[in-house]
């Protein structure tokens, strides 16, 4: 994660913010005389949150639990190649 000082964040605050939004990369802003905070660009955030969902729930870390031991036995679902084209997008 890149720093900047909390000056400079504000002086550029426009290219700031547009680099975060664009390359999806926080960055962490210096106080001189406070606390550091980290800027995040929304999407990215939700993002964030949903993971710590997934992650802090028992059943859905179940599921994928399971999901993997079933498919590194080869076993599970299998998507036609028509479903695949259209779960890539191709």
């Amino acid at each position: 994660m890149d720093t900047i000082s909390v000056n400079k964040f504000r002086d550029n605050l426009k290219s700031v913010v547009e680099q975060i939004v664009s390359q999806h990369e926080p960055l962490k802003v210096t106080r001189r005389a406070g606390e550091a905070f980290v800027v995040i660009s929304a999407d990215d955030w939700e993002r964030e949150q949903e993971t710590l969902h997934v992650l802090q729930s028992k059943s859905l870390m179940q599921q994928i639990a399971t999901s993997l031991e079933t498919h590194s036995r080869g076993e599970g679902y299998k998507p036609t190649n028509e479903q695949m084209d259209e779960i890539t997008g191709i």
